[in-house]
């Protein structure tokens, strides 16, 4: 039998699927797109399992859905149970089916509007943004400027002289509230890139 992944246009030979033809055959008529509910079954550390309403049991897995953890929120989550708890319903978008696993491939995120993009709609590229810096890394730093919503600045950017690049202790620590202006907003790769210096 044949596994296939719609993203990645890869076809994998599979003896999972050809074990259970009312898996199979419900995989396959699956679209893109379309909206299956269910109940979350299992949390792991791949992936939440989700039992669906239609189709068939999953002979070895708790479920035949699957939400892989980047699928779960269009915002960055502490912990899975921070977005779902086993016994939880929920009704996911179907992205792709998997025959050698045996899953449908879901989307939680995908039912619900991107908040990125509806914070995009108001907003324009010098506009002045008050945030609070909520991640430092060696080369920038992260500011939230909406509920959700974070932009980096590149630490070369708040320059303290010209040619120096400061440490990120010198510019500011997690937790500071600074004014920003946007820079830059890439809504495919849903990036806000943020200045201080133009501020």
């Amino acid at each position: 039998m044949v596994a296939v992944d719609l993203d990645e246009g890869q076809v994998r030979m599979s003896m999972a699927a050809t074990e259970n033809p009312e898996l199979w055959a419900f995989l396959k008529q699956l679209r893109l797109g379309v909206i299956l509910t269910g109940t979350v079954a299992a949390i792991e550390r791949f992936g939440v399992f989700v039992a669906l309403d239609e189709g068939p049991d999953h002979p070895i897995h708790p479920g035949v859905g699957l939400i892989t953890y980047p699928e779960l929120s269009w915002t960055r989550f502490d912990a899975v149970t921070d977005v779902v708890a086993v016994g939880q319903r929920v009704s996911c978008e179907f992205l792709q089916f998997d025959t050698w696993n045996g899953e449908a491939r879901l989307s939680l995120r995908a039912t619900r509007p991107d908040p990125f993009q509806v914070f995009a709609e108001g907003i324009t590229v010098g506009r002045t943004l008050s945030g609070r810096v909520t991640k430092v890394i060696p080369f920038g730093f992260f500011v939230q400027v909406a509920k959700g919503i974070e932009g980096f600045i590149r630490l070369r950017e708040p320059a303290v002289a010209p040619g120096v690049v400061p440490e990120p202790e010198d510019v500011v620590r997690v937790g500071d509230e600074i004014s920003v202006s946007v820079l830059e907003i890439d809504r495919d790769r849903r990036r806000l890139t943020l200045s201080q210096r133009s501020v």
